[in-house]
């Protein structure tokens, strides 16, 4: 094999995912970089292989990086791996791939799974365009307003997501999206996957009325259709006057959609004016 940096797709949950060509690459790698070494361990486990560890993650990686890129420097084989699915994707190691290409280091890519496609592929949205959002803002106003920007972008839109968050996301998407069909995969190709088709507000309503899920989580939101949606400002600001004042609620609707204060805050005098009386 070519000495180099090979970054290398694993199951995200079946391991007869994984391909005889990743497998190989594992068996002659010096090091393997990896997430979590107890998670990769059982991989390696399952296909008797024995190559050394390294962790390699966001918090080590400043120290642990310069190591790989000499072992790299010096002729070795580096595989890099992710706990699950195909590295880089929401996972370390963009800038270790960065370094190795400006040093000259050739970095080849092992493809296998990946929960991003797998999800596209049975959603039964179109695929022929998509963006891959990653994670949502954990906040709702800066999800919110996240949303925002992504509402005008013409195409199928994918995001990882907690089950925690699932069912807030959801509504949120509802509220900033509109009436889009969506399509949510969890715990894919393990023993209890789940795969759910419906509008988005279908779905939070339904995921709100149920216990905490459990597992990795994807979402797909098909296109706008026809016209794209326009955010109704009112509805924004009716939500957040429920908990805020009027001040903290202009806050977080300027936030969230990126219009002028004083508009925000006008309409939000109007709508509180209204309740009061």
């Amino acid at each position: 094999m070519q000495a180099g940096l090979y970054i290398v797709a694993t199951p995200i949950g079946n391991m007869g995912d994984m391909t005889i060509r990743a497998v190989n690459v594992l068996r002659e790698a010096a090091v393997i970089a990896c997430e979590d070494t107890r998670v990769t361990v059982k991989l390696l486990r399952h296909h008797a292989l024995s190559t050394p560890m390294e962790r390699y993650d966001e918090h080590n990686a400043p120290r642990i990086r310069p190591k790989l890129l000499a072992r790299l420097t010096a002729g070795e084989i580096v595989a890099l791996v992710s706990d699950a699915g195909t590295p880089l994707i929401s996972d370390p190691g963009y800038k270790l791939v960065v370094e190795a290409i400006e040093l000259g280091i050739p970095v080849i890519p092992i493809p296998g799974a990946s929960s991003v496609m797998a999800a596209l592929m049975v959603s039964g949205l179109p695929t022929d365009r998509f963006m891959f959002a990653g994670f949502l803002p954990p906040k709702q106003a800066k999800r919110r307003a996240t949303l925002t920007e992504l509402s005008g972008i013409d195409t199928t839109l994918v995001v990882l997501e907690t089950p925690r968050r699932l069912a807030d996301v959801l509504a949120d998407m509802a509220l900033v999206l509109g009436t889009r069909q969506a399509f949510v995969a969890r715990e894919m190709t393990k023993k209890f996957e789940e795969y759910r088709h419906g509008s988005l507000a279908a779905l939070a309503e339904a995921y709100a009325a149920e216990d905490t899920p459990k597992g990795e989580v994807v979402i797909v939101v098909g296109p706008p259709e026809g016209p794209q949606v326009v955010v109704d400002i009112e509805a924004l600001l009716a939500v957040e006057l429920e908990h805020h004042s009027v001040k903290e609620a202009t806050a977080l609707v300027t936030a969230q959609t990126g219009l002028p204060r004083k508009e925000v805050y006008a309409k939000a005098l109007l709508l509180k004016k209204a309740r009061d009386t």
